[in-house]
């Protein structure tokens, strides 16, 4: 695979430079292409003496940038959650910026307010592979395309080597926009959107043709809203084989960042050698990134979470039939007429990991056919997870009993899976039979609430096997005395990992890496 031509830059932001020239060495060490020297950082900054270290002692190519912080009044106020520190002398500021191109500095970065100065006090003065990056930077949205287009124009008109556009996104969709304008930009164009819902635009520059993205030395070094760090970049997302033709997946959510999916995706992808990545999509409307990210190769797949399980059904060309029973939806597969279809392998994943817990009981021989046919499954919990399992189990020949909070939401659910009814209070006392099934889809006994639980411990000696939906903590307060009382128990991560084998097969149409999803899971649940 070639690598793509976009460079990873990791901004130093030391308040020495001593501090800086051991960010450096790091930055190098962690597989920068090149460093973005922020003087305005500097505590006391002699730029005859200082300048000459940073430059010449870098073991990387350097960007220079020299950010004002507010001043009132001035005609160069440059806001101060820019990042920008410096409060001092315009004269000075630039003078500072020639010298670094005088010493050798790769890169200035300057901004568009004063790029014409800039750019006509070095005419004719710019060293061989010298560049001028000249910025624009909108704190409080992303303009419309036009607005764009025209700011990269005027940047062009300056005499800038490389155009650069950091905006504000947000919607996760402001990231469209970004990308049109580096694809069809005239000069190279770094462009970025702010925050998480631009995380999109850091990542994928290199789809779309992005001089550079950047990313930071460490969670605690990030210089913008929304950056991430270098070892995301290039370990996480596998930035280096990302090119014009890679397919975009990602897990549509929110909040979104928890999600260990682009783990385990990615890796299985860069495992078989699969030109795609996964992100995670922060997104707000799902109707509106559907509509936006609309190209087969872009949203190719996507896992969904919640609150978006059901609004997503609504954007879907065709559904699963089972999905479409239970009314909730994780898995969307865009098909290459740009179809959306979507499933729900939730169910799956429970169910196949239940029933392999219920053949662990039968011994050396299981009989045939599902293992739950005519069991009693009582369900803790009506939301979608606790509809999943209703609707697995029932299909599989089980006998179903739903409890709930509200009466009226079990009520609704086990008649549509033709089952009984009860309140949650009552299943403490409900056991018309022995060797019965629990699952629970509550979050009772969820973090931070570990030593609850939805059912109490004498209760449980009715049940051959217990299931909690609940992955965090992996083993709940429910599973252990379960365990206690002899019951089989299944874990809410077996869950988890099955559901993502049935989404990649959907995605890919190959098997899944089974053992490759468990161990990353065992190292970073």
């Amino acid at each position: 695979m070639s690598s793509s031509a976009t460079l990873v830059c990791t901004p130093v932001l030391g308040t020495s430079v001593n501090q800086m020239l051991l960010d450096m060495a790091r930055a190098k060490q962690i597989g920068a292409d090149l460093v973005e020297i922020r003087l305005d950082y500097l505590t006391n900054f002699n730029p005859t003496f200082d300048l000459q270290t940073l430059i010449k002692q870098c073991p990387l190519p350097t960007i220079v940038t020299y950010r004002y912080t507010l001043k009132p009044n001035s005609h160069h106020s440059r806001p101060k959650w820019e990042g920008g520190r410096y409060e001092g002398d315009e004269n000075r500021r630039q003078d500072a910026l020639r010298l670094a191109m005088e010493l050798g500095a790769d890169y200035i970065d300057v901004e568009l307010q004063v790029a014409h100065e800039f750019n006509s006090s070095i005419y004719g003065k710019k060293p061989d592979n010298f560049k001028v990056i000249v910025s624009s930077h909108n704190f409080h949205n992303t303009p419309s395309l036009e607005a764009i287009a025209n700011l990269i124009a005027r940047i062009q008109s300056t005499g800038a080597d490389i155009a650069k556009i950091v905006t504000t996104a947000s919607d996760i969709t402001d990231c469209a926009r970004i990308f049109q304008i580096t694809v069809h930009s005239e000069i190279p164009t770094i462009g970025i959107a702010l925050g998480e819902r631009g995380l999109l635009s850091r990542i994928l520059s290199p789809k779309f043709g992005g001089y550079l993205t950047y990313g930071a030395l460490d969670t605690d070094a990030v210089s913008a809203p929304g950056q991430t760090t270098v070892k995301d970049l290039l370990e996480l997302y596998n930035f280096r084989l990302i090119r014009a033709d890679t397919k975009v997946y990602g897990i549509i959510g929110k909040p979104v960042g928890h999600s260990k999916s682009p783990l385990l995706f990615n890796a299985a992808f860069k495992s078989v050698g699969l030109n795609a990545v996964y992100l995670h999509f922060l997104v707000d409307d799902v109707e509106k990134f559907f509509n936006t990210y609309s190209s087969p190769d872009f949203a190719s797949g996507c896992s969904c979470t919640i609150p978006h399980k059901e609004a997503a059904l609504k954007c879907m060309d065709e559904v699963d039939h089972i999905a479409k029973k239970i009314g909730a939806i994780n898995n969307i597969v865009r098909r290459p007429d740009g179809k959306l279809t979507a499933f729900n392998t939730d169910y799956i994943g429970a169910i196949t990991a239940i029933e392999d817990g219920l053949r662990g009981l039968e011994g050396a021989k299981p009989a045939p056919g599902s293992p739950l046919s005519g069991k009693l499954f009582v369900v803790l919990g009506a939301g979608g997870a606790g509809k999943s399992l209703a609707y697995g189990a029932a299909q599989k020949g089980a006998r179903v009993v739903v409890a709930n909070r509200t009466f009226e939401r079990a009520k609704e659910l086990a008649d549509k899976v033709g089952g009984k009814s009860l309140t949650l209070s009552e299943v403490e006392n409900f056991h018309p039979e022995e060797g019965m099934i629990l699952a629970n889809t509550t979050s009772v006994g969820m973090k931070p609430n570990i030593d609850q639980t939805p059912i109490p411990k004498h209760a449980l000696k009715h049940y051959c096997l217990v299931f909690d939906a609940i992955y965090t903590p992996k083993d709940t307060r429910l599973l252990r005395e379960a365990k206690e009382t002899g019951a089989a128990i299944v874990y809410g991560t077996e869950m988890l990992i099955r559901q993502a084998f049935e989404q990649y097969k959907n995605f890919t149409g190959l098997p899944a890496p089974e053992e490759l999803f468990r161990q990353l899971m065992e190292k970073h649940a």
